[in-house]
């Protein structure tokens, strides 16, 4: 994983029966649940719904023909100067 300005890169290695939409979903509802625990006051000043915190949407793309030490390299290398953020 890494952070850039309004976004987050992952690697993620899963079953072929899981779906993205599936990942995305669980990843999100996590992590919303445990950022509104911790920062529950600092949320509701800029939140109108509690329990919200991501958009709705999101990009995911495959990769093929990339050693994953290539992957890795790649996203840890976003967010940084010199990071193009294209898959």
């Amino acid at each position: 994983m890494e952070t850039d300005k309004d976004h987050i890169h992952y690697m993620i290695e899963t079953e072929p029966t899981m779906s993205v939409s599936k990942i995305v979903n669980l990843m999100k509802s996590y992590t919303t649940h445990h950022i509104w625990e911790r920062h529950p006051n600092y949320l509701r000043k800029h939140f109108w719904k509690e329990h919200t915190f991501w958009t709705d949407g999101y990009f995911a793309c495959s990769v093929g023909n990339v050693s994953e030490e290539m992957l890795r390299k790649y996203i840890e290398n976003q967010g940084q100067e010199g990071g193009d953020g294209q898959c």
